[in-house]
């Protein structure tokens, strides 16, 4: 209780010499605050120490984007005529802590006066932005919710309110009395030294400085304002980003067990690729917002798209045209810094040197894959995505550098070629034009903004970047040019906004960190920024991408929705025309029809192996003779019957029998199987399946057949085993039965009828038509015709004196037939008569073997007592029935080859060829195509279009 009283009469007192204080005093005049400096400036210096008070633990920190919530101080009413008592030494002392307590409590009050008035007068300095708040980050504009000056000065006036600050004093001032007299004897002699110097300084400063000095030094002060605050800035920005890293890297690493959305931007990146998949024209269809990046050759357009991904990522090259096809750049945010192509799933680890060096190979390897030959540039897209701790969010195309003049070693038509992608690209409407002009050259040796201003008259949609600032700067004699040049005034162009940057020294191996620092410390230095010529927010990279990430995702909001609004119209009138044309067919697109296709191609080749082994055997041994016959006629049993003995005939048999077999006939064999097998499976293939049979596959169905048989070899160890067997049934003469015998007479005389026939076609090719059919079809002969019919006329006269004349004329018989056309008037060559005389001899010999063959009929039973006491000999039809029973055989080997082996791998092939198909997107379109396929192909891609922006579109609302 005493304590209590004690206390009561403290404040008593200390209320007594706050009402003397002030009456003695008159009015209290607020001090002065000097511009940009936390110091407070006093009129006359302090007779009291200044109170310094020790910030506690729990207290808050002073930050640069916010200030401490000042107490508000109430004074308790004053009680007059209070006489305290002298022997009271504890409310002495506080009565001298509260008195120099109210001191700092006006010092206060007075500085914030001055801070807001001083703010003021900066603002009132600022020109209005407020038309370029797109161009400026939006963190700029939310620096008055951080450092905000005003309510500072407000909430300093506010803190005058007497009883409301003597409140919140009285609960920690018995606590810091020991502590607060400390500091007020150490820094008591300290205070007047410095208000002493200050004043004297400042009043002799005051009287040097003219008008124009105070211009600069505001200037001046500004730009270290501006700077300060960009530091600060930076400085959250990289706090900001090492801690969304450590949540994404959690999220990552799955510690939440969540499933993360996917960003806004990749979904975004995605519509784009199906876009760039369905319309590769960027036609009016495709109006979805990206940033294309233009400029010329070697203006520096690679550099500032690496510096906005903080990464080397693109191929260098000096002087030498680098980018060759456009390349999509797709920037997020993501844990680590890394990039991937769309159709591919390794990531490049951008932190890492070797990482960096294989994406720039794959980058160019992928360009040279797409300019076909006899081109230099290609309008394919390269697809890439970019992720990274604080990226910012946006679609960038890299286009090829426009040049001037074509150079050697390019195509005539490459500046054309290069001229129409990038308009290609530019004539979209929401298209965000980054047009990038090299600041080391003159401004009339420019080409882009000449094309720039023609596609963007207005430059509603045009960003100027001019990169290389620090050698323009270093080489311009004006640097008002460069100024001219930022506000556009040297070009026809128009544009949102202008920048200039730095990207480096010219060393390919800088890094993006030391291009970074170089970048901040030219304009800290430059005289662009002290003279006013460029602000602040229009220098370096950073601010570049924030204000084209502002740019971009503003264009998205406006467009998006109409351009979803157009792909519904677009699905409806497609969905309109199939039910119209298609109404009974299911809605397949090219992948869907191929893997319907692909079921009955691998059903046809399953029905191979249906093929009845009687089947197979019937064809292989038809074939097999075709293919053999004439060499078995010509070259076997024609020269063995010019033979005059039974003996002399089966040697020479023998002899040509084994040739045959060691040479040609198993690799005759093995390719009449493999013919086989491919007749009969493009037979099934082939084959119409009635009413469900869908020509659509017909193409495809070639074109796989056509490659299995490519792919497909016959198993090599197939002739060898193949010519044992046929050399063992070819050795073999026993004939069993008389069943046998007849088969191979009836073998014979169809061999010796069909080339009998064949004979007698060329033979009356020969010689012409004969009567009857002269005069019936009103035919004549030729010259050479009539020639030929007089020489088989003589010869077939000779033939009859001798039926049994050896198959070639002797050169006397020659000249005899020559000289005896000749006394008839015809004039006849030697070799004329020769072969006029093989046909007439070899109808000769044929029509005597069919003979032969008749008669031969009834001799099954001399052949069985070996010809012994019998005038006949039939060694002829054990040749024949030796070449039958040979092609039996083949036949079965064959067929148990095909059966077993080769149907399988045939199988297989086509498979294989099935699966390359697929994986091959070319050859889906060129062998699936019509309108049908065409109109389920755009239904799909409509559709899936759609469906995607929807999705983006909602989740875009979510973010707002």
């Amino acid at each position: 209780m005493w304590r209590t009283r004690r206390a009561a009469g403290a404040c008593e007192v200390c209320r007594s010499f706050l009402s003397i204080s002030c009456a003695g005093r008159g009015p209290f005049s607020p001090p002065r605050l000097h511009l940009l400096s936390r110091s407070i400036h006093l009129p006359h210096p302090p007779t009291l120490r200044p109170l310094r008070p020790q910030l506690r633990a729990s207290s808050q920190p002073f930050s640069s984007l916010g200030h401490l919530p000042l107490r508000r101080w109430k004074l308790s009413p004053v009680r007059l005529n209070y006489q305290p008592r002298r022997h009271f030494w504890p409310a002495r002392l506080a009565a001298r802590l509260l008195r120099l307590r109210y001191l700092i409590l006006g010092s206060a009050v007075g500085g914030g006066y001055t801070a807001k008035k001083t703010f003021d007068q900066w603002k009132d300095m600022i020109p209005d932005l407020s038309d370029y708040k797109w161009i400026v980050p939006d963190f700029v504009w939310q620096l008055d919710e951080y450092i905000d000056l005003g309510s500072s000065g407000e909430t300093a006036f506010r803190a005058t309110d007497a009883s409301e600050s003597d409140r919140q004093f009285k609960k920690g001032l018995l606590g810091e009395l020991i502590i607060l007299q400390q500091q007020i004897q150490e820094h008591e002699e300290e205070a007047r030294r410095a208000a002493g110097q200050y004043n004297t300084g400042y009043s002799q400063q005051k009287r040097k400085v003219t008008d124009k000095e105070k211009v600069e030094q505001l200037q001046e002060e500004l730009l270290r304002t501006q700077l300060k605050y960009q530091r600060i800035l930076e400085r959250l920005e990289k706090e900001n980003k090492e801690l969304r890293k450590l949540v994404l890297q959690r999220d990552d690493k799955g510690i939440h067990h969540r499933n993360l959305k996917k960003s806004l931007i990749d979904m975004y990146s995605e519509v784009l690729d199906v876009l760039s998949d369905y319309d590769a024209s960027y036609n009016t269809q495709d109006h979805l917002p990206r940033v294309v990046v233009v400029g010329d050759q070697s203006a520096g357009k690679t550099s500032v798209l690496e510096m906005i991904a903080q990464a080397r990522i693109f191929p260098r090259g000096s002087g030498e045209m680098m980018t060759r096809s456009p390349v999509k750049v797709t920037l997020s945010e993501g844990p680590h810094h890394v990039a991937l192509f769309k159709d591919s799933s390794r990531e490049f680890d951008l932190t890492k040197e070797e990482d960096l060096a294989a994406l720039r190979r794959e980058i160019e390897l992928r360009m040279r894959k797409n300019v076909k030959e006899g081109y230099t540039v290609s309008p394919e897209t390269i697809s890439l995505n970019v992720k990274g701790p604080g990226l910012q969010r946006m679609v960038l195309v890299d286009l090829p550098g426009v040049i001037n003049t074509v150079t050697a070693g390019m195509a005539p038509d490459t500046k054309e070629t290069i001229f129409s992608i990038s308009k290609a690209y530019m004539q979209n409407p929401n298209a965000i034009i980054l047009c990038i002009q090299d600041g080391s050259v003159d401004a009339e040796r420019s080409i882009v903004t000449d094309l720039v201003s023609q596609m963007d008259p207005h430059g509603k949609r045009t960003i100027f970047v001019l990169t290389k600032v620090d050698l323009a700067e270093r080489n311009v004699a004006s640097p008002s040019r460069i100024q001219q040049i930022i506000e556009g005034k040297l070009f026809p162009m128009k544009a949102l906004g202008y920048f200039a940057v730095v990207t480096g020294k010219g060393n390919s191996s800088e890094s993006i960190e030391a291009i970074r620092d170089y970048e901040e410390e030219f304009f800290q230095n430059s005289k662009l920024l002290k003279t006013s010529m460029l602000k602040a927010h229009q220098v370096t990279t950073r601010n570049l991408s924030l204000a084209v990430s502002d740019c971009f995702w503003k264009m998205v909001r406006e467009s998006v929705e109409q351009q979803a609004d157009c792909f519904k119209a677009t699905r409806f009138n497609l969905e309109t025309e199939w039910k119209n044309n298609y109404p009974r067919l299911r809605e397949l697109d090219r992948n869907e029809l191929f893997e319907k296709a692909k079921n009955e191609i691998l059903d046809e080749v399953i029905s191979l192996s249906q093929v009845t082994p009687k089947h197979w055997e019937e064809i292989l041994q038809q074939m097999l003779w075709e293919r053999v016959s004439t060499h078995v006629i010509e070259n076997i049993y024609l020269p063995a019957a010019q033979t005059m003995n039974s003996g002399t005939f089966n040697t020479t048999v023998d002899i040509k029998l084994k040739q045959w077999t060691d040479k040609q006939l198993p690799t005759k064999a093995v390719e009449v199987a493999w013919e086989t097998l491919q007749e009969e499976f493009s037979r099934f293939m082939t084959e119409p399946k009635g009413k469900e049979h869908d020509d659509i596959f017909d193409k495809l169905k070639q074109a796989v057949k056509e490659e299995s048989i490519k792919r497909h070899k016959w198993n090599d160890f197939a002739e060898d085993s193949l010519r044992v067997i046929q050399h063992n049934a070819l050795e073999d003469r026993s004939i069993t039965d008389k069943q046998q015998w007849d088969a191979a007479i009836y073998f014979m005389e169809e061999a010796l009828r069909g080339r009998l026939k064949d004979t007698e076609t060329v033979l009356e090719n020969m010689v012409g038509p004969d009567w009857k059919k002269r005069w019936v079809h009103w035919m004549g002969r030729t010259h050479e015709q009539s020639v030929h019919n007089e020489t088989k006329n003589e010869l077939e006269r000779m033939l009859k004196c001798n039926e049994e004349h050896p198959a070639y004329l002797a050169s006397d018989e020659i000249t005899t037939v020559r000289k005896n056309l000749e006394s008839r008037g015809v004039e006849v060559d030697p070799s004329l008569i020769k072969d006029t005389w093989h046909q007439v001899y070899r109808r000769h010999f044929l029509k005597t073997a069919l003979t032969h063959c008749n008669l031969c009929r009834r001799g099954f039973y001399y052949y069985q007592r070996h010809f012994v006491d019998s005038e006949l000999e039939c060694n002829d039809v054990v040749l024949f029935w030796r070449i039958q029973r040979m092609l039996a055989i083949t036949a079965n080997t064959l067929r148990q080859q095909l059966t077993n082996t080769e149907v399988r791998r045939l199988e297989k092939n086509v498979k294989e060829v099935l699966e390359d198909f697929a994986e091959d997107g070319d050859k889906k379109v060129k062998l699936l195509t019509g309108k049908r396929v065409q109109l389920a192909e755009d239904l799909k891609k409509v559709r899936e279009i759609q469906e995607k922006l929807d999705a983006f579109i909602e989740a875009l609302h979510q973010e707002k």
